[in-house]
This record gives C-alpha cells, sequence and structure tokens, in this order.
C-alpha cells in the first residue's frame, strides 16, 4: 500500500492487515511506548459496562480489546474484516468469538448492543462516517458508542516532536521487530492525516448521536470519543 488519504480501498488494508498480525500486538505496545494497556482500560471504563451488556468492538483484530471488555462482564463479539488478524487471534486462544464483518454493512440487526466500540481501526475503514452510522444503528437506544483513535497532540510543540516520530521513528523501529515496515508508513500517515477531536465530534453528532465528548490521552495522542445513542 502506498501513501495514506482517506480513501482506503477494503481489500487492502484488510491485506496489509493480514501480513502484520503476528506481530501487531508487539509493535503496537512498543511504537506506544507500553500505554496500550493504559488506553485500553479507559476505553473498557468509557463503555460503562453493565453485567450482561452485549457489546461490539469493532475491528477487534487479534481480540485483545475485546478480551478485556469481556473481562470486565459482557457478553462481547469481536468483529473485523481481516482473516489473518482474527485467524491469529482464535491460535492465541482469546475466550471471545470472531465474526468476520465489514464496519461499512454490519451483519447485524438494529438495536443488537447495549454498546460498540472501535479502537484503533476507524481511520481505516473505507468510508469512516458510514462506518459510525452503523455502530448507531445496531446500538440500542440509549446505548453507548465509543471510539478510541489516534489523534492530534493539544501542545503545538510536541506536536512537531510527534510527527518527525511517527514519520521517522515507527517505520525504522517497526523494520527491526517486522519484515513489513511499509504496512507502518501507511499507518503513520493514516495517524496525520486523521481528522482532530472537534471534527470527529462533530462527525458523531453528524451520525445522530447526543452527549457527543472526547478525553484526550497522553496529551492528545490518543483520544477517547463517546457518544449515546437518542432515545427518540
Amino acid at each position: 500500500m502506498s501513501r495514506a488519504d482517506l480513501e482506503k480501498q477494503p481489500y487492502d488494508v484488510a491485506t496489509m492487515f493480514d501480513g502484520i498480525a503476528q506481530r501487531y500486538d508487539l509493535m503496537n505496545d512498543i511504537a506506544a511506548m507500553g500505554q496500550v494497556g493504559m488506553w485500553r482500560d479507559l476505553m473498557v471504563q468509557a463503555l460503562e459496562i453493565a453485567p450482561g451488556d452485549e457489546v461490539l468492538d469493532l475491528a477487534a483484530g487479534t481480540g485483545t480489546s475485546t478480551t478485556a471488555i469481556a473481562r470486565a462482564g459482557a457478553r462481547v463479539a469481536a468483529a473485523d474484516f481481516s482473516l489473518g488478524m482474527m485467524s491469529e487471534g482464535r491460535r492465541r486462544g482469546a475466550p471471545v468469538p470472531f465474526i468476520g464483518a465489514d464496519a461499512q454493512r454490519l451483519p447485524f440487526a438494529e438495536d443488537s448492543f447495549d454498546a460498540a466500540v472501535i479502537s484503533f481501526g476507524l481511520r481505516n475503514v473505507h468510508e469512516p462516517r458510514r462506518a459510525l452510522a452503523e455502530m448507531v444503528r445496531v446500538v440500542r437506544p440509549g446505548g453507548r458508542v465509543v471510539v478510541c483513535e489516534f489523534s492530534t497532540p493539544s501542545w503545538r510543540p510536541f506536536r512537531t516532536v510527534y510527527e518527525k516520530y511517527l514519520l521517522r521513528a515507527l517505520p525504522a523501529v517497526a523494520g527491526m521487530v517486522t519484515t513489513t515496515a511499509d504496512a507502518y508508513e501507511y499507518l503513520a500517515e493514516s495517524i496525520l492525516e486523521w481528522p482532530d477531536q472537534e471534527a470527529l465530534r462533530g462527525w458523531f453528532l453528524a451520525a445522530g448521536m447526543e452527549r457527543a465528548q472526547y478525553r484526550n490521552l497522553s496529551g492528545g495522542i490518543v483520544a477517547l470519543h463517546r457518544g449515546v445513542v437518542p432515545v427518540s
């Protein structure tokens, strides 16, 4: 895959993730300097899970986030369109069901879940706003939609350093850990081209959600967005 843009073709993205599935979680931990677990814990908190809640974890990859949601007491499904990522999750024994799904055309009926979440996957969807609309469709009125995604650091000097890290250091580190450094060049560029916090909040509102808000994590490297599906 060449330079990133917001017109990502689903087959290309799925193929890319198939190719990096085995080392994906390890590379994430290295690239995020050990913060992934903290981000995941805060994502689970944002879902406000009650015992027995049914939750959809979209773009779930190998099921690491899905497993954390299950441990919080939810009945959760891991949905992804990368066969390689799901196969790796099954190989590792993730205790959750995996379902092949396109985020833009979810194979679930309306009002099927109490909450839906996508972590670090929305920016890789061909039409991310359509994916948000699909999440709203399958979540029951009053339910929660959560997006945990890389975002724009709030302090400008730090933002400059961060951009250099993404474009130079991240692919270099990936080259030492994996054999697919070009995939991480794409992922770095996709982060830089992704809309900022206020723009994504606007997408939540446009999708019909209420109480759309976000919380910056790690200085805005990541933003945790949350909205509520209207009751009427």
